[in-house]
């Protein structure tokens, strides 16, 4: 049995070892904006009723204008967790190539379906074999970026293999030039895995999409059945994806610059990650990880990279300071990074 992941979220279980209140903890472990926009009004139908086929049919046409994707209507799914836990049915038997490190779930997926799985750092690491290769664009947690030519030279690669090509975008709504939804449906045997909830700063609408040919789509439909996405979420994601989104795409990257500046200045080494969280890279993680945790503030850590911390976004001004604060704190010098 593979071992669950521990993903970021896990305020409860930090309150308890470090003590305080969870809701007066800093989360920053998350890669969700930490500013969820204002929900708009959800008809009342939309709650009493099973979501009717209209409600599904505005949702996909939102995401349709919202990703650009042509002659596609995205699949609207429980999240993009609920789908990658189908993956495997994709290829039965088949192997399968991750770009790694990166989001652990999808190893975690195809291995316990008994596939064999290789994580590789990039193309010149792939054989012949793989029937479906993985690429998280832009990653996590290092922020990785494939170019749209390199992800089209890989795409050919494995269709003429006759493989499939699976683009995780979850993190690419803030560069929309960089996604390559809009042209999904010239390029048969990729699918597109795109999130509603860290934009919107939605996570626990549960909500993603999927991008992918007519008879993908199909499957990943018939595999999830009926209703799998509620109406409110369905009728808050087509009313949200109809709006201007350009204010929270400047609000985003006004977080990100105070993080940023934040870490420069307490002399936290940044060497990669997205709009939405920064990854740090130092030796002395764990002890960094711990004073926050006592200090209430809660990053994301890794056990197969003990040497890296994710930052996510604070809400705002103060909340920059009270991590600047706890960085520069005296019981902080036995962790300090060395200048």
């Amino acid at each position: 049995m593979t071992n669950r992941i521990v993903h970021g979220g896990g305020i409860t279980a930090a309150a308890r070892q470090y003590g305080g209140r969870p809701e007066d903890w800093l989360d920053l472990s998350t890669g969700i904006n930490p500013n969820p926009v204002s929900l708009p009004e959800v008809p009342v139908s939309a709650w009493h009723r099973l979501p009717d086929q209209h409600l599904q049919e505005r949702a996909r046409e939102a995401a349709r204008g919202y990703y650009r994707s042509g002659d596609i209507s995205p699949l609207p799914v429980p999240g993009t967790q609920s789908v990658i836990q189908l993956l495997p049915r994709l290829v039965p038997g088949g192997s399968v190539a991750i770009f790694s490190p990166t989001y652990g779930e999808y190893a975690r997926a195809f291995t316990l379906a008994g596939l064999k799985v290789r994580q590789v750092s990039g193309v010149a690491d792939l054989t012949a074999d793989g029937g479906l290769v993985v690429v998280v664009n832009p990653n996590n947690p290092d922020g990785r970026m494939l170019s749209l030519d390199q992800l089209r030279d890989l795409h050919d690669r494995q269709h003429r293999q006759g493989g499939i090509l699976l683009v995780d975008e979850a993190f690419g709504d803030v560069e929309p030039a960089a996604s390559i939804a809009p042209y999904a449906g010239s390029m048969p045997g990729l699918i597109v895995f795109r999130s509603f909830g860290k934009f919107f700063g939605l996570a626990g609408l549960r909500l993603g999409f999927v991008i992918a040919g007519p008879s993908i789509m199909a499957r990943f439909e018939d595999w999830l059945g009926p209703w799998a996405v509620s109406g409110p979420a369905l009728s808050i994601a087509s009313s949200l994806m109809e709006r201007d989104t350009s204010g929270i795409r400047a609000r985003i990257l006004q977080r990100h610059r105070g993080l940023e500046t934040v870490l420069r200045q307490s002399h936290l080494p940044v060497s990669g990650g997205t709009a939405l969280f920064a990854l740090v890279a130092d030796e002395r993680a764990e002890g960094i990880y711990t004073h926050l945790c006592r200090h209430h503030i809660l990053v994301r850590k890794f056990d197969y990279a003990p040497h890296w911390l994710r930052f996510g976004l604070a809400p705002d001004e103060e909340a920059d300071r009270r991590l600047a604060g706890a960085l520069e704190s005296d019981d902080f010098r036995s962790v300090r990074p060395k200048i």
